[in-house]
C-alpha cells in the first residue's frame, strides 16, 4: 500500500506487516489453539497418550509386585481381589489424567461430569432405581421359567460382609466406566463437534448434534468393548450399547454422572451378588444365590446373564421413563455446566 505525504514530504511505502504485524508464532500458535483453548483433537491424542503411559507403567509395577495367575477359580468365577486392583487401578488413571488435564486446558475438573448440583441426591436416586429396575426383569425371567433359583449360599453375617464388600467394587466399577467414557472424552469431543458443527452447518442447535454424536461414538465403543467378556452376545452388546445411550440421556439433562454412577453400581451389584447372575458373561466369587438359565439363550440370556435376553428391550424403555419422569432438564443442563456455547 502506498501514502502520498504532500507538503513536501516523500513518498512513503507500508507493506501490510507494517500495518499489521505478525506475531512469528501466531500461525503454529492456531495449529494448536482455537477460541476456547486446546484444540480438542489435540487434548483428546493427550489425554490417550498420558492414560496409556500410566497403564503400561502400572502393569509393569503390578506384574513385578504380582506376577500374573490365571484369575478364576475353580468354579469358574472371578475373585474380589483380582477385580478390585483390575477395576482401581484404571480409575486411578482416569482420575489423575483428567485432572492433569483440567490444569492444561485451565476448566474446572467438575466440568467433566462429576461436578453439578444435588449430586448426593442424584447418586442416593441412581443407586435406589439400579436395583429397583433389576428386580421386576429377574422377577420376569423367573417366572417365565427362563431363569432358575437353585440355592442360597450364603448365611449369617456373610450376607452383609460380602454384600458390603461387592457393593464398593461395583462402586469402582460404576466410577470408571462412566468416568473414563462419559467424562473427559464425552466432554472433549462434544466441545470439538460443537465448534465444528457451528462452522459448517451455521446451526444454532450445534450443542445438541455434538453432544449425541459423540453420545453415539461412545455407546457403539462401549458395546463394542463389552465383546472381549466371556460369553457374551449380540444382544448383549446392543444392551450394553443402549444402556451407555441412557447414561448419556442422564448426563445431558442433569450436567452430571452421579445418578448413572448409582444406577450402574446397583445394577451391576444386584446381578452379581444379590440374584447370583452372570453380568456381560461374568460371575464373581461369593454371591447369594445360585441360579442357571433354562431356554433358548435368546430369551434366557444365556451365558451373558440377563442382559443378553431380549426381554430386557422393555426393562430398557421402563429406565428411559424413569429418567425422563425423574430427571427433569433445567438450567443446569451439561452444556451449561461445562461451558458449551448454547446455539443462538
Amino acid at each position: 500500500m502506498q501514502t502520498n505525504i504532500n507538503e513536501g514530504s516523500s513518498e512513503t511505502t507500508h507493506s501490510p506487516t507494517d500495518l499489521h504485524p505478525i506475531e512469528p508464532d501466531s500461525t503454529l500458535r492456531r495449529v494448536f489453539f482455537g477460541a476456547d483453548g486446546l484444540r480438542a483433537g489435540w487434548s483428546l491424542l493427550l489425554f490417550i497418550a498420558m492414560m496409556a503411559a500410566f497403564l503400561y507403567g502400572a502393569n509393569l509395577i503390578t506384574h513385578k509386585l504380582h506376577p500374573p495367575t490365571h484369575h478364576e477359580t475353580a468354579d469358574h468365577t472371578i475373585p474380589f481381589y483380582w477385580m478390585l486392583l483390575n477395576e482401581s487401578v484404571p480409575l486411578l488413571g482416569v482420575v489423575l489424567v483428567t485432572w492433569v488435564m483440567s490444569k492444561i486446558e485451565r476448566r474446572a475438573v467438575g466440568v467433566y461430569g462429576l461436578g453439578g448440583i444435588s449430586k448426593l441426591r442424584h447418586f442416593a436416586a441412581g443407586l435406589a432405581f439400579g436395583v429397583l429396575c433389576l428386580t421386576p426383569f429377574i422377577f420376569m425371567l423367573w417366572k417365565t421359567g427362563f431363569l432358575v433359583f437353585d440355592s442360597r449360599l450364603l448365611f449369617g453375617s456373610d450376607i452383609a460382609r460380602y454384600g458390603l464388600q461387592w457393593l464398593g467394587l461395583f462402586l469402582v466399577v460404576g466410577l470408571l466406566e462412566e468416568y473414563l467414557t462419559r467424562g473427559y472424552l464425552q466432554y472433549t469431543l462434544t466441545r470439538g463437534l460443537n465448534g465444528f458443527f457451528r462452522w459448517a452447518f451455521k446451526t444454532p442447535h450445534s450443542n445438541v448434534f455434538a453432544f449425541w454424536t459423540s453420545a453415539l461414538f461412545f455407546s457403539t465403543l462401549f458395546g463394542l468393548v463389552h465383546g472381549t467378556n466371556p460369553g457374551e452376545s449380540p444382544i448383549g452388546l446392543l444392551t450394553a450399547g443402549l444402556a451407555s445411550m441412557m447414561f448419556c440421556l442422564v448426563l445431558w439433562r442433569t450436567g452430571s454422572l452421579w445418578w448413572a454412577i448409582g444406577f450402574h453400581t446397583t445394577w451391576d451389584w444386584g446381578q452379581s451378588f444379590l440374584y447370583g447372575v452372570a453380568d456381560s458373561g461374568i460371575m464373581v466369587q461369593h454371591h447369594l444365590m445360585a441360579t442357571h438359565p433354562v431356554g433358548k439363550p435368546l430369551l434366557s440370556g444365556g451365558t451373558t446373564g440377563p442382559e443378553g435376553s431380549i426381554l430386557i428391550l422393555p426393562i430398557m424403555v421402563m429406565i428411559v421413563l424413569v429418567i425422563i419422569f425423574t430427571l427433569p432438564r433445567t438450567n443446569a443442563g451439561y452444556t451449561s455446566l461445562a461451558g458449551l456455547p448454547e446455539g443462538r
